[in-house]
Formats: structure tokens, sequence, C-alpha cells
């Protein structure tokens, strides 16, 4: 698709039942049809999250993969190529007046690439942090980098 053309839209649903204490919904991957998961306010809170998503999961998910493609076309862009890019993204909750808010996502980047030394990698994975389109959605959160080559 070229840049500067519409992209399409994509849909995901939530389907909520009961209060926030006690109440557990299921959220769709409308789109694509590819899932459906529960979700619940007890077990987001919790440390273990028995089996159930949470938005700050799917947050952490739209964003690992949206800066991976990002990064590996900077990375062509360099003049290198990418073999392969694990990347990691920690979304964090925190208490908020009123109620809460995301208090931090850090990426964590690993990297087996061609034709690029680690400055070269170093600024491909931060113009990536700045320029994926979910990192750009979520300017009110601190991001984190921590990019390195495997060697």
């Amino acid at each position: 698709m070229r840049k500067g053309s519409a992209m399409p839209t994509r849909t995901a649903r939530t389907a909520w039942n009961g209060s926030l204490e006690e109440g557990s919904g299921q959220v769709e991957l409308t789109s694509s049809g590819a899932a459906t998961f529960d979700v619940s306010f007890p077990k987001r809170a919790a440390d273990d999250a028995a089996g159930t998503t949470s938005p700050e999961e799917l947050i952490a998910a739209a964003h690992a993969s949206c800066y991976s493609m990002q990064l590996s076309a900077l990375i062509a862009e360099a003049g290198g190529t990418p073999q392969a890019l694990d990347v990691k993204a920690d979304v964090s909750l925190g208490p908020d007046d009123p109620g809460f808010k995301l208090t931090g996502i850090k990426l964590t980047v690993r990297g087996e690439v061609d034709g690029l030394d680690a400055d070269g990698f170093a600024k491909a994975a931060q113009g990536a942090k700045e320029s994926c389109p979910v990192s750009k959605a979520l300017t009110g959160v601190e991001i984190t980098l921590d990019a390195a080559l495997e060697s």
C-alpha cells in the first residue's frame, strides 16, 4: 500500500455485563475474527491474569507489532536487512486521580540485522519508537526503549 493512500479501519468490540468489580466481558477482534478474549477488572488489577487479557496487554500487543513493522522498514531504509526482531512491550497501569492511567511503556528490542552496526541499529530503533503509529497515539505515556543487536 502506498503512503498517502487510505488504510482500512480495524474494529474490535467488547460485550460487558455487570459492575466493574463483579462484572466481566469478552473482547472480540472483529475485523480479523482471529480471537475473542475474556476481560475482568479484578484480574486486570491482579498479578496473575489467570487466562484473561486487559486493555494494557492489548495495547502492548498493538505496540510491539506496530513497532516491529516500523523498525523493519527503517532498518531497510538505512541499508540493513533485518533477519529477526524480538520486540517486547511492557505496559504499566497505576493510580490516577480519578481512577487509573497508563504509567509507562517499556519497549525491549533485540535484533539480528545484516548490514548495520550497533549505532545504526540504535538510530533505527529510536526512529521507530518516535514514528510508529501506535507510539504516536500514545504520546501521553512515557515510552522507554532498550534496543540492542544480538551478537
